[in-house]
């Protein structure tokens, strides 16, 4: 099952550094720089800054939380020092465009999803997802939507997980298959700037009719195992009958002790009842001979 989960990460790992190649690189600062048209936008944009003063410091200075960042664009171009914040920074009116970005752990549930497992018994999983932006920039201009991604991918490896595990897998090795999860999301999500940090499976269902078998058979298997301990039982108190009666058949005041123990548990009891202790010796001249040597009597034949 390692193999597997190897198998589809590396997978992963290869559409990702494909399409890599087609990603936008963040140098942090615009390499060809700035043309004549981007400083003469610039400059207009300063001059109406400095002519709108001081109303146009409630449109300028902007500010981010502790827990956000700022990724400013100045006339479509990534702008210098990366992401901005947390505190006061300042955009340039008309030229500079932002989008704000979250870092907080963000927790959303996987939908159950309906799949055949791998010996083909349908069964319903979902499952929670928790994750944070680790790249801000890598969020904004390589994804358009980071978060909606993200939950696609998470429901479509949820499928692909269950679809490698058998019913009992499923069942028991819930960790082992969110860990399997997270190392996929992990692997994928990389490029986009996010960082999964871990993944739980939640609920398993099954269907009706599964569920009935599966309870007939655990109560099949009670039964059996009962059956197995009562006749192990009986075994035991027949052998420790059998040395018993050995022991007493080789003392015969044995038996008289027992007689007169049973009678005085039975006089402990406070009723009236009468027991008369009769031997077994004066029932052997009315027994067949057969009997009686089955019996252990002893037989003076003429």
């Amino acid at each position: 099952m390692s193999d597997q989960v190897q198998k589809m990460s590396s997978k992963q790992q290869k559409t990702s550094t494909k399409s890599s190649n087609f990603m936008i690189v963040m140098p942090g600062a615009d390499p060809e720089g700035p043309g004549v048209a981007s400083l003469f936008l610039t400059l207009l944009s300063f001059l109406i800054f400095l002519a709108t003063l001081p109303l146009s410091l409630f449109f300028c200075i902007k500010v981010v939380q502790e827990y956000e960042r700022a990724v400013i664009f100045r006339l479509g171009r990534l702008q210098q020092g990366g992401a901005k914040g947390p505190g006061l920074f300042f955009v340039m009116p008309c030229i500079d465009s932002w989008k704000k970005v979250d870092l907080r752990t963000v927790s959303f549930d996987v939908p159950p999803q309906e799949v055949l497992s791998r010996d083909s018994v349908t069964v319903s999983v979902d499952a929670v997802v928790y994750y944070q932006v680790s790249n801000p920039l890598a969020a904004i201009c390589n994804n358009d939507d980071y978060n909606r991604s993200t939950r696609l991918l998470a429901a479509t490896t949820l499928r692909n997980v269950l679809g490698t595990k058998n019913l009992s897998e499923i069942l028991s090795d819930r960790e082992a298959m969110g860990e399997s999860m997270h190392q996929i999301l992990e692997v994928a999500t990389d490029v986009w700037g996010v960082h999964v940090d871990r993944v739980e499976v939640k609920d398993v269902r099954l269907p009706q009719q599964m569920q009935r078998s599966m309870a007939a058979e655990a109560e099949a298997t009670r039964d059996a195992r009962a059956k197995v301990i009562n006749s192990e039982g009986e075994q035991k108190s027949a052998k420790a009958l059998k040395e018993a009666a050995d022991i007493m058949a080789q003392s015969p005041a044995a038996l008289q002790l027992r007689y007169l123990q049973s009678l005085h548990s039975i006089s402990a009891e406070k009723n009236s009842t009468i027991i008369f202790p009769l031997p077994m010796e004066l029932l052997g001249g009315f027994m067949k001979p057969e009997m009686r040597r089955r019996n252990g009597f002893n037989t003076n034949e003429d």
